[in-house]
C-alpha cells in the first residue's frame, strides 16, 4: 500500500491538475498491478516523507496491530480516516443483511469500539429533504453532485448542531456520519467550498424557495389564503464594516453594542416560510412590505397579517389596491372599550376575552377593541413599577430642595424633572408637576409638588385593551381574533431559528456571506417543519430540541475483533434505537439502522 502522486486534465475546462491516490500492488497472473484504493483528491497536505508512515499505520489498523512506535497526532488523524473509508468502501461490505447469521470465532477480549459517528439527526434530516425534493431542485438549478451534498450537509449540520459554517465543518469532519450516508468524504472538502455553495444558494434563493412551497403544498395539500409577515433581527459578533447591511438598530435581544442585520419572513399559516429576504439592521419595518409580498402570487382575496411596525396607513392603502385583505394591530394610542357592547371569546388557554366591534362609518373597515385580564394585570403591574420610579424621582427632588446643600437652582430642577419625565414611559403625562419659586429669589424654587391627571383612552387608565382592525367586514368578532393570533406563531418561528437552529450571532463580515448563513438557517427550519409535520399526524408534538435530543443518541461504530484464524474483522453498524427513537422511525416509515450493517474481514 503506498500514495502515488497523479497528474491528469479537467475533462472540461482542460486545465491540467494534480491528484493522490491510495493505491496497492497486486499479482495478476503473471502480472502485478497496481489497484487504487482511495482518491485523496488533490488537497492532501500530509509531508511526502511521512506517506510511507502512514500506509503502514493505515495497514496496522486494518489488521488489528498495535504500533510499536507512536505516530504524530497528524498521521494517526489521516490514518483513521483512510481505515475508516476503506472499511465503508469495501466490495465485501453488506449494505443490510437482514435476518442472516453469520457466526465467527473471536477473542471477545480483543473487542476494540472505534470512529463513533452520530447518526440519528443525520438519517431524519436527509429524509425529509428527500420528501421535499430538494436534490432534485439543486439539480434543475445546476448544483453538481459535490454541491447538492454539500447544500445537505449545511441544513443538516444547523439541526443537528446549530453553529457557524466553519463550525459544521469541523462537525463534518469530527463527529458526524453524514459522508457515511452520503458517500461523500467531507475530510478532503476545504472550508471555503462550502462557503461557495453558501452564495450559490444564496444566487438561487427566490427558484428554491419556490420551488420547495410548491412541494410543502403538495405534500400536505394546504389551501392557505392567510399570509403572516414580519421582521427580526441578529446580532453579528466582531464590526462586520465590510457589510453594507450591518447597522446599528433597536435589537430585540438587547445587544445594543453589535451592529444588527434583519431577517424578514412571509410565511403560510401553518408556518412554512414563503419568503425570506436579509435587509439593513436599521431598517424601517414599514418600508419592507410591498417587496416582500410583490410578485407573491398568493391567491385572490388572501389575508396579511402583520404586526404595528408594519401596519401604516400607506401599507394597508397598498394592499387593498392590491386585492389582499388584512388583519393588523391597530398603531392608534386612544383606548376605547365598551364593556355593554362587548361579547365573550373562549381563549386556548381558558381565558375570557371581551371584544367590541366597530364598524366604521363607509362599512369598509372594521376595529375590534380587545380587554384582556391577564394583559391587564400585566399592565397594571408594569404601570405601577414606573409611577412608583417616577414619584420616587419626585419626592427625592423634593427632599434635596429641604437641605442647605441641595440644588435649589430653578434651571437644574426643570431639567431634572424633564429627565424623569422623558425616562417614565409615558406615565408623566399623567401628572402634573407644579414647582414653586422662592418668593425672595425667582430663580431659585422652594418647593416641588404633584398629583395625578390621568389621560383618559391609556394604558394608564385602561389597562389590558388593543385594538385589531381589517377590511375583512363579513368576519365575526371570533373568526377574526382567532385568525390573528396566527401570528403568535411567527414569535415561534423567530425563536426556533434562534435558539434551536443558529441563526445567532453571525460571524461573517461580507454581506453575502452574512445572508447566505441566514439562507441556510431558513431552509433548515423548512426541513424541521416537514418533520414536525409529519409527526404531528402521529400525535407526537415535541418541538425540535426535545427531537433533536432523541435522535441524536444513536451513533454509528466500528466494532474490531481478532479472529481465530489471525484475521482481523471490523463491523461497523449503527446502535439500536431507545424505544421512544424507534417510535419515531416507525412513524417516518425509516430503518431503524442507517447506513446498515459493513464488515470486513482482513
Amino acid at each position: 500500500m503506498f500514495i502515488r502522486q497523479t497528474k491528469t486534465r479537467n475533462k472540461a475546462s482542460g486545465d491540467a491538475y494534480t491528484t493522490f491516490r491510495l493505491v496497492a500492488s497486486e499479482r495478476v497472473g503473471q502480472q502485478v498491478r497496481q489497484r487504487t484504493l482511495l482518491n485523496l483528491g488533490r488537497q492532501f497536505d500530509l509531508p511526502q516523507p511521512d506517506w510511507p508512515v502512514l500506509c503502514t499505520r493505515v495497514e496496522q489498523i486494518l489488521t488489528g496491530q498495535s504500533s510499536f512506535l507512536a505516530a504524530s497526532a497528524a498521521i494517526e488523524r489521516h490514518a483513521q480516516r483512510l481505515a475508516s473509508r476503506l472499511l465503508a468502501a469495501s466490495p465485501a461490505a453488506v449494505r443490510e443483511v437482514g435476518n442472516t447469521e453469520d457466526f465467527v470465532e473471536v477473542d471477545v477480549e480483543s473487542l476494540q469500539l472505534t470512529h463513533p459517528r452520530s447518526v440519528g439527526v443525520e438519517q431524519v434530516a436527509l429524509a425529509a429533504m428527500g420528501w421535499l425534493g430538494l436534490p432534485e431542485i439543486l439539480s434543475q438549478l445546476g448544483f453538481n453532485g459535490i454541491q447538492k451534498a454539500v447544500v445537505q450537509a449545511l441544513l443538516v449540520g444547523r439541526m443537528a448542531d446549530p453553529a457557524s459554517e466553519l463550525a459544521t465543518w469541523r462537525w463534518l469532519k469530527e463527529r458526524s456520519a453524514l459522508s457515511e450516508l452520503l458517500e461523500v468524504d467531507f475530510e478532503a472538502i476545504g472550508l471555503h467550498r462550502l462557503y461557495r455553495v453558501s452564495d450559490l444558494l444564496v444566487r438561487h434563493r427566490q427558484e428554491i424557495e419556490q420551488a420547495l412551497f410548491a412541494r410543502i403544498d403538495d405534500l400536505f395539500h394546504q389551501v392557505d389564503t392567510v399570509t403572516l409577515y414580519d421582521l427580526t433581527n441578529t446580532y453579528f459578533e466582531g464590526t462586520a464594516t465590510q457589510n453594507g447591511k450591518a447597522a446599528r438598530g433597536h435589537s430585540k435581544e438587547k445587544r445594543t453594542d453589535c451592529p444588527l442585520v434583519t431577517l424578514g419572513l412571509v410565511l403560510d399559516s401553518s408556518g412554512f416560510v414563503r419568503r425570506s429576504r436579509m435587509f439593513a439592521g436599521n431598517v424601517a419595518e414599514a418600508s419592507t412590505l410591498q417587496d416582500m409580498l410583490r410578485g407573491l402570487k398568493a391567491p385572490t382575496g388572501a389575508m396579511v397579517i402583520m404586526d404595528r411596525g408594519i401596519a401604516t396607513e400607506a401599507n394597508l392603502l397598498w394592499l387593498k389596491t392590491q386585492g389582499y385583505r388584512y388583519l393588523v394591530v391597530s398603531r392608534e394610542r386612544t383606548r376605547l372599550f365598551d364593556p355593554e357592547q362587548s361579547v365573550e371569546v373562549t381563549t386556548a388557554h381558558a381565558e375570557t376575552l371581551q371584544i367590541q366591534r366597530v364598524l366604521s362609518e363607509d362599512g369598509e373597515e372594521v376595529r375590534l377593541y380587545c380587554h384582556s385580564q391577564s394583559r391587564a394585570q400585566k399592565e397594571i403591574a408594569i404601570t405601577a413599577r414606573f409611577v412608583q420610579r417616577f414619584e420616587g424621582g419626585l419626592a427625592k427632588l423634593s427632599a434635596a430642595l429641604q437641605k442647605p446643600r441641595g440644588k435649589k437652582h430653578r434651571d437644574a430642577i426643570m431639567a431634572r424633572i424633564g429627565r424623569l419625565q422623558e425616562q417614565s414611559h409615558g406615565i408623566g403625562q399623567h401628572y402634573l408637576v407644579t414647582v414653586t419659586p422662592d418668593p425672595e429669589n425667582p430663580q431659585r424654587v422652594q418647593a416641588v409638588s404633584w398629583e395625578q391627571k390621568p389621560k383618559g383612552g391609556s394604558m394608564f387608565t385602561d389597562p389590558g385593551i388593543y385594538c385589531l382592525r381589517s377590511n375583512e367586514t363579513t368576519w365575526d368578532e371570533a373568526t377574526l381574533w382567532r385568525t390573528y393570533t396566527l401570528l403568535t406563531d411567527v414569535e415561534a418561528v423567530f425563536r426556533s431559528l434562534k435558539s434551536e437552529l443558529g441563526l445567532r450571532p453571525v460571524y461573517h463580515t461580507r454581506e453575502d456571506r452574512a445572508e447566505g448563513h441566514l439562507f441556510i438557517t431558513v431552509l433548515a427550519y423548512q426541513v424541521v417543519q416537514v418533520i414536525r409535520a409529519r409527526l404531528r399526524g402521529h400525535g407526537l408534538h415535541h418541538g425540535w430540541s426535545r427531537l433533536r435530543e432523541i435522535l441524536s443518541v444513536q451513533q454509528r461504530v466500528t466494532a474490531t475483533f481478532r479472529q481465530r484464524d489471525g484475521r482481523t474483522l471490523h463491523v461497523r453498524k449503527a446502535t439500536v434505537p431507545d424505544p421512544e427513537l424507534r417510535e419515531i422511525h416507525t412513524m417516518l416509515n425509516l430503518p431503524s439502522n442507517p447506513g446498515g450493517i459493513k464488515k470486513q474481514t482482513i
